[in-house]
C-alpha cells in the first residue's frame, strides 16, 4: 500500500527521476513526460515504445527485483 507522500509525489520530479534511472539502464522512453491534462491526478505519461524497448525495460525491472 502506498503512503500519502508516494500517492501525491510531484510528477515533474518523478518524471526526471525515472528518466535518470532509465538512462542509467540504457533505456529511452521518447514520450516520457508529465501529464499536464490532469494536474490534480499527478500523472506521469510513459508514452508508447517499440517492442524491443519494452523488452529491455522488462529485463531492467527483473534485474532490479533480484
Amino acid at each position: 500500500m502506498s503512503t500519502q507522500q508516494e500517492q501525491w509525489a510531484d510528477p515533474t520530479s518523478a518524471t526526471e527521476a525515472l528518466r535518470e534511472a532509465l538512462t542509467a539502464a540504457g533505456i529511452v522512453l521518447p514520450s516520457l513526460a508529465t501529464d499536464d491534462a490532469s494536474p490534480n491526478l499527478h500523472l506521469v505519461n510513459l508514452g508508447r515504445v517499440r517492442a524491443n524497448v519494452a523488452l529491455r525495460l522488462a529485463e531492467a525491472i527483473r534485474r532490479g527485483c533480484r
